[in-house]
């Protein structure tokens, strides 16, 4: 069994687009990842509103929204202690390297662009899933060893 085709832990991925086609398209392209539960936003705040009421493990984000931008709302979510850590995949037609350095200005962990690529998707995400619930198990288990070091001292 190769790296790709182990399962992942239970995941909450939220598709952010103003487009209703984008969004069906990626979360019929996530129905393979069988654990994942897909949550949508159509617009920048209202994905702010979605991220603060129920943090997700993933984010797929448009990058061209009416009122916020995905940059805008990229740089916002890594702005912030509480929702730094997680992972930003944005979906974009832009091809222009200025627009890939802005991203990385803000904060996104990844790009993927459109039309997209059923394949290169599920590669990234389950990848980045991986790395988020890795780097939550480590978390438990410091926060596990400092509570006994406590206890002790």
């Amino acid at each position: 069994m190769s790296a790709g085709d182990q399962p992942l832990p239970p995941s909450k991925i939220l598709i952010v687009d103003d487009n209703a086609q984008n969004l069906e398209l990626l979360e019929a392209y996530l129905e393979e990842l069988p654990d994942a539960t897909i949550v949508h936003a159509y617009n920048g705040m209202e994905a702010l509103e979605k991220v603060a009421a129920d943090r997700p493990d993933l984010i797929l984000l448009d990058i061209m929204m009416p009122k916020m931008s995905g940059f805008e709302v990229c740089k916002k979510l890594k702005g912030d202690p509480a929702t730094q850590d997680i992972p930003i995949i944005m979906v974009t037609a832009l091809h222009e390297m200025a627009d890939i350095e802005r991203g990385v200005e803000v904060g996104t962990n990844d790009f993927i662009t459109k039309p997209v690529n059923r394949v290169d998707l599920l590669t990234r995400v389950r990848s980045l899933l991986r790395a988020r619930h890795a780097a939550n198990d480590l978390d438990r288990e410091m926060e596990y060893l400092d509570n006994l070091d406590n206890k002790r001292g």
